[in-house]
C-alpha cells in the first residue's frame, strides 16, 4: 500500500518554506533547500508533500543517515561479476532520485563526505562514478531537500553555503493556528483519500503554475541595474565568494516566472533575499534602499494555501521589508557589564588562569573514560579517545573480485583502508543560576567560556554550550565551530533561579549518545563551569569523554561542592583563582 502524503496546499503557514520549495521545483539548478527548525514545524510534511506537485513520474527518494557511499552513488553488480565475469554498474540512490526529490532528514548528522557528494551532483546534474575499476556517469537532476534541528548541531560553513536556499522555521503558533492544524490533521487521519480529494483543485492549480513557470524560465531577462542591486546586497552582506550572486539571480528569475513576468523586477529581488542570504550573511542586515515597483505589475502569486487567505500585495510586501526596523536589542550591557569591563575581566583572568587550565585540560587526553566505549570492529579506546585501528579487517570485495577477474573465491583478498582521525567536540556546561551572580562569578565564568571558545576555534574543532539555571536546561549554542563574535553572544546570557544539575547532565548525556550513533571516532571534552551550589548527587550521571569541573566560587570559605561533584563525575577539579 502506497502511503498518502499530506497535501502540500493543505499545510497551514510556513509561507517562506513553501516559496523556497516552489522556486526549486521551477528551477532545480538553484541548488536545493536547507530547512532548519525545531520538531513539529512541518519540515517533513512539506518536504514529502512536494512530490505531489511535481510531474507524475517524479520520485521521492529518502537518504538514510546510515547510508554508505556505495548506496548513494552506486557500485558494482556483484552477481554480474560472479556469474558473467563482467563489470556492471548497479545504480544507487542518486540514479533513483533523477527528475525527482532527494530528501535527507537531519542532514546535519549526515557524514560530511556524503554531503559533499550530494551537493556536487546537485550542482552538476551528473553523477560521476570512478571506483572499483569502473568508470560510469549518469544523469542525476533532482531537488535536494535537507532538514535539520539546530539543537542537534550545525552544518560546516562550506557545506551550508552549498545549499541554494535556506529557511529558518519556528513552531511558535497562535491559538487559532494550533486548533486549525489539529483539525486538519484529524480530518486527514480519519480519511486520507477524501481529504486529499478535497484539495485536488488547489494541488492541480499549483502544479500547473509550476509547469508554466518552467516553460518560460529560460526567457526571463534581468536588467543590468538589478544585477547591480544583487551585487550590492551581496557585498553589503559580506558573503563569501559569488555563489550567493548566482543563486540569487536564479531564484529571482524563477520567482518572476512564477508570477508571470517576462523580466526580473525589484519585487523578485526582495522576495528571495532572505532565502539566499540567511545562511550566508556575515554582516548585519543592511538597509540598501530599493525603489518600490509600479503598481501595475502582477502581484498575486498562484495559490498554494487553503482556505485562500488574504495575501498582502507585492507592493505591501516590498514596503514592509523596506521599512526601518526598530532596534529591539537590549540596551543594557547584560550581566557581564560594558565592553571595557569585559575586556578588563578577561585581561585579569586569562594570563594567570588560562595556561594552567589548558595544561590541565590537555592532560585529560591520557585519562581513561569508562563512559566512552567502542563498538565492535570500530576501534578501541586509547586514553579516553575512540581511535580507529591502523589496519581494517573489512574485506574490499569489489577490489578483490575485480583484481581476480571474477574468479570465486578470489585469489587474493584486499582490505579496505582503516578510517583515521577523530572529531573532538568541546561541551561547555555553564551554570546560569542566581548564585553565580555574587562577586562577579558569572562574568568570570563568561570570560573563561570566551577563552575556551577561542582555543577551540584555533584548533578547528567544534563547540556546544549548555546553560542550566532557573530550574531549566537549554542549549545556548548549537554544535559548531566557535563563532568569531562570541563576546557579544555571551553578553546576552543572563542568570537566575536554581541549579538543575542532574537535569543538565542527563540532557547532555542524551545529546552525546545521539551524536555517537552516527560517528565512529568521536571524543568529548566537557567543561562544567559552576560555583558548586547544588545538593544533588550526580555519581550516576557521568558524561561521555573527559570532564573537568571549573569552580568559579569566589569566596574564602567554600560553601559549594565543586570538588565533590567533580569526584562523582570521575572528572578533574580546577579552582578558578580569586
Amino acid at each position: 500500500m502506497i502511503p498518502h502524503n499530506f497535501p502540500f496546499s493543505a499545510v497551514i503557514g510556513q509561507q517562506q518554506f513553501k516559496l523556497a520549495l516552489i522556486l526549486s521545483a521551477i528551477n532545480p539548478a538553484i541548488g536545493g533547500v536547507l530547512v532548519s527548525g525545531p520538531r513539529g514545524s512541518a519540515k517533513s510534511t512539506l518536504a514529502r508533500g512536494m512530490v505531489d506537485i511535481l510531474a507524475d513520474d517524479a520520485n521521492f527518494v529518502t537518504l538514510p543517515l546510515a547510508a554508505s557511499e556505495e548506496m548513494l552513488v552506486g557500485t558494482l553488480d556483484l552477481q554480474q561479476v560472479l556469474q558473467d565475469k563482467k563489470l556492471s554498474f548497479s545504480p544507487g540512490l542518486l540514479a533513483k532520485a533523477d527528475q525527482g526529490v532527494l530528501y535527507v532528514d537531519e542532514v546535519n548528522l549526515l557524514a560530511d563526505p556524503l554531503v559533499d557528494l550530494l551537493l556536487d551532483t546537485c550542482a552538476s546534474g551528473i553523477n560521476y562514478v570512478e571506483r572499483d575499476g569502473i568508470s560510469h556517469q549518469h544523469s542525476s537532476r533532482f531537488i535536494l531537500l535537507g532538514t535539520m534541528n539546530p539543537d542537534e548541531g550545525e552544518l560546516r560553513a562550506q557545506l551550508l553555503d552549498r545549499f541554494g536556499l535556506s529557511v529558518n522555521l519556528s513552531n511558535q503558533l497562535t491559538i487559532d493556528e494550533r486548533i486549525e492544524i489539529v483539525q486538519q490533521r484529524e480530518a486527514f487521519d480519519n480519511s486520507p483519500t477524501d481529504f486529499i480529494r478535497s484539495y485536488h483543485t488547489e494541488q492541480l492549480q499549483l502544479r500547473t503554475s509550476i509547469v508554466q513557470a518552467k516553460q518560460v524560465l529560460n526567457t526571463i531577462s534581468c536588467s543590468v541595474e538589478l544585477r547591480k542591486l544583487i551585487a550590492i546586497r551581496c557585498h553589503d552582506a559580506q558573503v563569501d565568494g559569488l555563489r550567493a550572486d548566482i543563486v540569487w539571480l536564479k531564484a529571482a528569475s524563477a520567482h518572476a516566472a512564477w508570477f508571470g513576468r517576462a523580466q526580473v523586477s525589484e519585487i523578485d529581488i526582495v522576495a528571495v533575499e532572505e532565502l539566499v542570504l540567511a545562511h550566508r550573511r556575515n554582516a548585519e542586515k543592511n538597509s540598501t534602499t530599493v525603489t518600490p515597483p509600479s503598481s501595475n505589475e502582477k502581484s498575486e502569486p498562484p495559490p498554494f494555501t487553503r482556505p485562500p487567505a488574504k495575501e498582502n500585495s507585492a507592493n505591501e510586501q516590498l514596503n514592509s521589508q523596506l521599512e526601518p526596523q526598530a532596534d529591539t536589542q537590549n540596551e543594557s550591557a547584560g550581566e557581564w557589564g560594558s565592553m571595557a569591563p569585559v575586556q578588563q575581566e578577561i585581561a585579569d583572568i586569562a594570563p594567570m588562569v588560562l595556561p594552567k587550565l589548558l595544561t590541565k585540560v590537555a592532560k585529560t587526553n591520557v585519562t581513561s573514560s569508562p563512559s566512552l566505549q567502542p563498538s565492535k570492529g570500530k576501534g578501541s579506546v586509547i586514553g579516553g579517545i575512540r581511535a580507529a585501528q591502523k589496519k581494517s579487517n573489512k574485506i574490499a570485495w569489489f577490489d578483490s573480485l575485480v583484481s581476480s577477474l571474477g574468479q570465486w573465491p578470489p585469489e587474493k583478498l584486499r582490505f579496505k583502508k582503516a578510517k583515521t582521525g577523530q572529531l573532538t567536540i568541546h561541551c561547555i556546561l555553564l551554570d546560569t543560576s542566581a548564585s553565580t551572580l555574587k562577586k562577579l562569578q558569572f562574568s568570570r565564568a563568561k570570560a573563561i567560556v570566551m577563552q575556551l571558545a577561542e582555543v577551540v576555534y584555533r584548533q578547528r574543532e567544534q563547540l556546544v554550550v549548555f546553560g542550566f539555571g532557573n530550574q531549566e536546561v537549554s542549549q545556548l549554542m548549537s554544535k559548531q565551530k566557535a563563532p568569531k563574535n562570541v563576546r557579544k553572544w555571551l553578553e546576552d546570557i543572563s542568570a537566575a533561579g536554581g541549579t538543575p544539575l542532574r537535569d543538565m547532565l542527563k540532557k547532555v548525556v542524551d545529546y552525546q549518545n545521539r551524536l555517537s550513533i552516527n560517528s565512529e571516532c568521536l571524543y568529548f571534552k566537557n567543561y562544567l563551569i559552576t560555583d558548586g551550589r547544588s545538593s544533588q548527587q550526580v555519581s550516576d550521571s557521568k558524561l561521555c569523554g573527559d570532564t573537568i569541573l571549573i569552580d568559579i566560587e569566589n569566596a574564602v570559605v567554600k560553601r559549594g561542592r565543586g570538588r565533590e561533584i567533580a569526584n562523582q563525575l570521575d572528572g578533574q577539579y580546577f579552582l578558578l583563582p580569586a
